[in-house]
Formats: C-alpha cells, structure tokens, sequence
C-alpha cells in the first residue's frame, strides 16, 4: 500500500494521543472491572461460596492486566530507560497479549536486539498478525536484518483471516473513514512507527492469508 492522506486530513499530535489513550482505556477496562467484580465478591457475606470463583478472576484478570500494560509501554510509550530489546523479551509481551486467544504464535524473531522504534514496529505488526485471526489459525512473525535494515514479516493463515477496512486504512496510513477508531488507530500507529522511521509498510490480504511486512532502515 503507498496511497497515503495529506498529513492535513490526519490527526495532530494532541488528537493522535486522545486516540491512543482511548485504546488503551478500552483494553484495560474489561480486566480493571473483572478485579472490581471479583473483590466485590470476596467482601460479599453472602457470596463466600464463591470465594474460589471470584480468586480465579481476580488471578487472571491481574495477569491479562499486566500483559497489557507491559506491551503498551513497549507498542505506544517509551518503555523503560532501555534503549535496545531483546528479541525474546519481545516475543513474551506478545505472547502475553496472545494467551488464551485463538490463533497459535510462531515467534521466529529471537535473535538480536532491536532499537526502540523497532521493537515498536515488531510487536505492534505481531499484535495485528494475532488480531487477523479472529477465528483461529497460525501466526509466523519472523524478522531479517539485510546490511543493518531490518524487515519484519507477520504471516496470519486461517479459514477466516481477515483485515477489518479501518485496519486497511490506517496501514496505508489513510484517515478513518467509517468504522470504529479503535479498530484503526493500532495500524496507523505501527504505519506512523514506520513511516517516522523512513521506512515502508506492505500489506497483502486473500482469502485465508494476510502478510504485514514492515522495512526499517539502519
């Protein structure tokens, strides 16, 4: 995809980051209110049958709670004081985002490290690979360093893999046209991570395939 939006029909610095913050507030809000439902629970008297039912939530509400955390401040924020990730640690954010979900994760990006807007674009394009398999199936993100560059390739193949039009839209780093903001702003944000980088963005979608394939220069 190389038809972009004139930079006047995109959003500012200030609505990008309302649009960031919305879908972080989105994701976080259904683990954050799992917790609340399961302390309510254990404060009930009347619901102390429950009490291992509502631990069991609280459990793994906490753990999808800090799945989500640990990737956002990788995907959107600054991360740590680190300045360069292994690829391992990468693939455990994205494995943690990927738990429980229906389609199975081929990490093949452990070697190396990678710099910030890298690691940026890795998890982020392995996220979207995850999210193009609403109904099951397998991922390969896989990456390849060419004198310095780095390619990263995310393969999604299922029965039903599929790119949602906001999607499409926000990786050929096109303004939302119709359709949910929260549906589009993660691939804008990985073309944005690219395109920032004086880097490059493709993307296929067929019938039961979709292939993200992000270039970053040294």
């Amino acid at each position: 995809m190389t038809d972009t939006a004139s930079p006047s029909a995109l959003p500012d610095g200030q609505a990008l980051a309302a649009l960031v913050a919305g879908k972080l507030c989105h994701d976080f809000i259904s683990p954050a209110g799992a917790i609340s439902s399961g302390l309510d629970l254990l404060k009930d008297p009347t619901a102390q049958d429950m009490r291992d039912d509502a631990m069991g939530l609280i459990e793994a509400s906490a753990k999808k709670m800090v799945a989500l955390v640990a990737f956002a401040r990788v995907a959107f924020g600054a991360s740590t004081s680190a300045e360069r990730f292994s690829g391992a640690e990468l693939g455990e954010l994205v494995a943690g985002m990927a738990e429980g979900g229906r389609a199975t994760l081929d990490w093949r990006a452990d070697g190396g490290d990678y710099s910030k807007a890298e690691a940026r674009a890795l998890v982020n394009l392995a996220w979207l690979t995850m999210a193009a398999l609403p109904s099951g199936g397998a991922a390969v993100v896989s990456t390849r360093r060419d004198g310095g560059a780095l390619e990263i390739t995310g393969l999604a193949e299922g029965a039903r893999a599929r790119l949602k039009p906001e999607a499409v839209a926000g990786l050929a780093g096109r303004p939302l046209g119709e359709g949910l903001q929260g549906q589009w702003i993660q691939p804008y944000w990985l073309w944005l991570t690219a395109n920032d980088a004086g880097g490059t963005l493709e993307v296929q979608a067929d019938e039961g395939r979709v292939s993200l394939t992000a270039h970053m220069p040294n």
